[in-house]
């Protein structure tokens, strides 16, 4: 062991701790600090595996053996044997094998490394992250000499039992393959890693007035920090400050001395940044609250080489001492080899005027006239062809409003588009007449539908053809019912007959009719607040009371279905209808059927799921996990990202990102509007 490395067994309980105090009395080599910061991390989590962990292990060991016993073996490696052993890469390619809810190698190298962390999956040479290569790993149950390898029993139970477990893998390890990254050394950390942790940290409040800029920066200097035992001191009131905090999970308490707890900071929260700005001692204790806490650190160094990095690359343009306008410098490559790079600038916030000029381009940072008339002559014709260039696309953009401001009317009639404004003009009006005409003939079919077509006539049901059944079924239980207690039976022996997969591409049709009718300004305007823009929401609420419609159909179909075995029926109905529209990309009614097979009144039928067949369990343990709102619903993000558009989409889960970046950031900083939280807006919008 090198001298300057602490003995194991003298490491206090809280190792980060420890280290954090000492480091101004014992000089450790940047390498060696590195390894233990991971030693650490290894430290906190590998305490006593959970007995859910500890049987997914043995499960899955035994699942490889029963399925592919040639892949745990001695191996040879630089004349060394190693027992019983597993390679990174045919693990991983084993795990997507089994099964669906598997979305790609990252996502299985997390299941693993959750494993790992747990001590119960272990790299020979005790290496703390799971890698997808050549290396060489051991089951907890193979480290013995005299290991005993599984009956026929344990393996029919391991069969019975993977799928369960794989799920609950999956759920887990994306946390762990964020552990995994934020462990491992800044500058060790690959682009791919660096995008995992942006993405994490756009959806921290803590940094939600920063700049993607700043948390592009801030991906690659993070540092993970876990504490295993509430009432750890984090750090003292009076020392100086090291480190700014952000709790990733758990909470603490703040507490000043003579005051006790002032105050109690929760996940998504932020301490310690004062200290760094004001280069004070630290005004108050941090002490944690809860076990198992983890923190994402930022040290001093890198937090001032930030700020420096950040505000060297902002230009702020002022008028009468006051900004009213900020840049961010930024430089751009050049796509010819023999042209020099050169600078561009990104709006961050100013006044509306002040970023309309700079949009246009009418003012410029860098440009010098050497032959004045001429130039300012050119300028001055390259400026009009902008502004009519931003006037197409304002108006493009902009069609429904522009028929009811006569101010924007007015505008696009200046002289210098004149020629342009009918062609303009026309083109909005036929654009609005033709959606108008739409919505109007669709309201007036889905009125006449609801009159014709009532759940309890049966004759006018007979008399229907095959289609006009299907898109029966689609709005029986969307017609007003004539009690307000609702109905006494199910209608599972009207829809029972009909093929699921033409069911649910009647139900993708008709949520792609509302779902077209719905103009991408409603989400603006649900999201901001429809009484500050007078304007309506009618076909989003339609769109979205039509989820809320589908997913108490399932859960009232099940409800007053009385046979437990037509209830099973029911439920295998349900799933391959989801199945299909989940193969028609319509993942709005989709989720909508698994989120009425999750709720209480249908879940807590503890009988009727026992006799579903495994095949259906298994296919909605697959469609349940897509439902993980982890790492910000990342398993669906990733779905999606995969499927060929058309797509209609989780549209619940649109609005909450659109309502976090729009109550996350403020649309004032200092008076100026922040101009990056509107382009975040209109790209989620659009």
């Amino acid at each position: 062991m090198p001298t300057g490395m602490p003995d194991k067994d003298n490491l206090s309980t809280d190792p980060l701790n420890f280290m954090s105090k000492n480091l101004n009395k014992v000089h450790f080599p940047s390498c060696l600090l590195s390894v233990a910061i991971q030693f650490s991390c290894k430290e906190a989590f590998f305490c006593v595996p959970s007995e859910k962990i500890l049987r997914g292990g043995k499960v899955l060991r035994n699942a490889i053996l029963a399925r592919a016993p040639h892949m745990i073996r001695d191996r040879k490696y630089h004349l060394k044997t190693y027992r019983q052993c597993c390679v990174g890469t045919e693990l991983v390619d084993w795990l997507l094998q089994q099964s669906s809810c598997v979305h790609s190698r990252a996502h299985a190298v997390g299941m693993w490394q959750a494993l790992l962390e747990e001590g119960i999956l272990n790299h020979v040479d005790q290496e703390l992250n799971f890698q997808d290569k050549y290396l060489f790993y051991r089951f907890l149950d193979d480290e013995e000499e005299d290991a005993v390898l599984p009956s026929e029993d344990e393996k029919r139970e391991a069969e019975e039992e993977l799928q369960e477990t794989l799920l609950f893998l999956s759920q887990i390890g994306p946390d762990a393959h964020m552990r995994m990254i934020l462990s491992k050394v800044p500058g060790q950390r690959t682009p791919e890693d660096l995008e995992i942790i942006y993405d994490e940290l756009l959806h921290i409040k803590a940094l939600a007035h920063l700049s993607n800029t700043v948390k592009r920066e801030l991906a690659g200097v993070l540092i993970f920090e876990s504490h295993a035992k509430a009432g750890t001191v984090l750090f003292n009131q009076g020392e100086d400050g090291t480190s700014w905090y952000i709790i990733q999970k758990g909470s603490v308490n703040v507490v000043i001395y003579g005051k006790g707890v002032v105050c109690t900071l929760h996940e998504g929260d932020d301490f310690g940044k004062l200290a760094l700005v004001n280069d004070a001692p630290r005004a108050a204790s941090i002490v944690l609250r809860e076990d198992n806490c983890h923190f994402l650190r930022v040290d001093k160094e890198d937090f001032n080489r930030i700020l420096r990095d950040v505000e060297a690359n902002t230009v702020r343009l002022k008028e009468h001492d006051k900004d009213v306008l900020v840049l961010q410098k930024s430089l751009r490559p050049s796509s010819h080899g023999n042209v020099p790079a050169h600078f561009k600038y990104t709006v961050m916030s100013g006044t509306p005027e002040k970023i309309l000029e700079h949009l246009l381009e009418t003012m410029r940072l860098d440009i010098h006239f050497s032959e004045p008339e001429q130039e300012r002559m050119d300028y001055a014709v390259a400026s009009k062809r902008r502004v009519l260039s931003l006037a197409l696309r304002w108006a493009n953009l902009q069609a429904h409003h522009l028929l009811e401001d006569d101010t924007a009317l007015s505008f696009l009639e200046v002289r210098c588009i004149q020629t342009h404004s009918r062609a303009v003009k026309k083109k909005i009006r036929k654009r609005q007449k033709s959606q108008l005409g739409q919505l109007k003939c669709f309201c007036f079919c889905f009125n006449e539908e609801k009159l014709i077509l009532k759940p309890n006539d049966v004759s006018v049901f007979q008399s229907l053809g095959v289609n006009g059944r299907l898109f029966y079924s689609v709005l029986c239980f969307q017609a007003s019912l004539p009690e307000q207690e609702g109905p006494s039976t199910g209608s599972m022996s009207s829809f029972e007959l009909m093929s699921s997969k033409d069911l649910a591409f009647q139900m993708t049709l008709y949520d792609w009719e509302l779902f077209s009718c719905v103009h991408e300004y409603e989400l603006v305007y649900h999201t901001f607040g429809r009484q500050a823009y007078r304007r309506s929401t009618a076909n989003l609420e339609l769109f979205l009371r039509r989820f809320n419609q589908v997913q108490l159909w399932v859960v009232t179909e099940v409800s007053l279905c009385g046979t437990l075995s037509k209830r099973v029926q029911l439920l295998k109905k349900f799933i391959k209808i989801a199945a299909h529209c989940r193969e028609f990309r319509n993942l709005n009614s989709f989720f909508a059927i698994i989120m009425g097979m999750c709720n209480p009144a249908v879940s807590r039928l503890g009988q009727t799921w026992e006799k579903l067949p495994s095949k259906f369990k298994k296919f909605y343990a697959e469609f349940e996990s897509l439902l993980d709102p982890s790492r910000n619903h990342r398993v669906y993000r990733l779905t999606v990202a995969k499927m060929e558009p058309p797509i209609i989409p989780f549209m619940p889960l649109l609005i909450k990102d659109m309502t976090f970046t729009h109550e996350g950031n403020k649309t004032f900083v200092d008076g100026l509007v922040n101009f990056e939280k509107m382009v975040s807006t209109i790209q989620l919008t659009f």
